[in-house]
């Protein structure tokens, strides 16, 4: 079996993520939806849904993948992340039985997003690593009736199923939660590295849309020093084009005594992130035109104007290329 490898004892090593959960005969692992059932490791949630959402695309957050159209999202329940500052615990930390869940079939899906003029379909709300099989059995059906797919994930992976999933993504979002190993060991029980690697074979193997989440945390994650490396990074590995998000952190969680992420926080990581180069730089959960709007990278005329998630102006092309100088803009529009 795929994502799997037998060890003494009748212990199974799950291979989806770098968290090698060793699980013996009814064993679930850190997710808590993969589960030793009879020898083999099963997806338990397979087929089950937290619930369906029509969403604008710009919630998830993408702002250069087909702007202002429609996304069906949905995800399960669990997550291989263990991150203290969960802004959807109720969701990825959640053990509910799949029979409180609705049950929604792959293609049941797929044409719940056509009959409501979806333009594509969100994996999201939990990581949708964990349950793969769900998600690219309904990618597939998604394709055969001309819908897109949209992966929102903390992009902690192997790289086995890593190819297997993104072979049937059109665009992702990744969360980089961090900059720093003891970060991610500290806040998120994971590590940074695989979640590197994750972004450069995005950006370097496949086609997928790829843009970039940091939700930004006071003392923890928000130092000048730090975000000037991740942003030196993404410049060296995945391109100055790729759209970066910094986004207001909520108390949440295990983190409900730190506070809400200061607006001028997130102005300074964005104008370190242009002044280290990057094009496109964003602001998320705030409510900010200049930082949530897309400027040409050439004549810098603001070419989508956005207010929240709601797209006011749209200055391209039928190409995307910028109206007043004609300058491509980078992403699928």
């Amino acid at each position: 079996m795929k994502y799997q490898s037998p060890l003494k004892d009748n212990t199974l090593k799950c291979e989806v993520c770098p968290r090698g959960c060793l699980l013996k005969e009814g064993q679930r692992g850190f997710c808590h939806i993969r589960q030793n059932l009879n020898g083999k490791i099963s997806l338990t949630s397979y087929g089950y849904t937290t619930g369906l959402a029509i969403d604008p695309i710009e919630k998830k957050p993408l702002y250069h993948f087909y702007p202002s159209s429609k996304v069906l999202s949905f995800g399960t329940i669990g997550c291989n992340m263990g991150c203290m500052f969960c802004q959807n615990w109720h969701i990825s930390k959640s053990k509910e039985d799949n029979s409180l869940l609705q049950k929604v079939a792959p293609m049941e899906i797929a044409k719940i997003a056509k009959d409501y003029d979806c333009k594509s379909i969100a994996f999201t709300y939990n990581d949708p690593v964990i349950f793969l099989e769900y998600a690219i059995d309904t990618a597939q059906e998604a394709h055969k009736l001309g819908i897109k797919t949209v992966a929102v994930t903390a992009g902690y992976i192997n790289q086995e199923a890593r190819k297997d999933l993104f072979e049937h993504i059109d665009a992702a979002n990744v969360d980089l939660k961090s900059f720093s190993e003891k970060f991610y060991r500290k806040n998120c029980l994971a590590s940074l590295e695989p979640v590197l690697e994750t972004l450069k074979y995005i950006k370097q193997k496949t086609n997928v849309w790829l843009e970039i989440t940091t939700l930004l945390i006071e003392g923890e994650n928000d130092s000048d020093e730090e975000i000037k490396k991740e942003c030196e990074w993404i410049k060296n590995n995945l391109g100055t084009n790729t759209p970066i998000h910094f986004s207001a952190f909520h108390p949440s969680y295990k983190f409900k005594n730190y506070p809400r992420t200061n607006s001028k926080t997130l102005l300074k990581a964005c104008d370190i992130a242009l002044k280290t180069g990057l094009n496109h730089v964003y602001t998320g959960n705030i409510q900010n035109i200049e930082t949530s709007s897309t400027y040409c990278k050439n004549c810098k005329n603001i070419i989508i104007k956005r207010n929240g998630f709601m797209v006011e102006e749209f200055h391209l092309d039928n190409d995307g290329k910028c109206i007043f100088c004609k300058t491509q803009c980078n992403g699928d529009f």
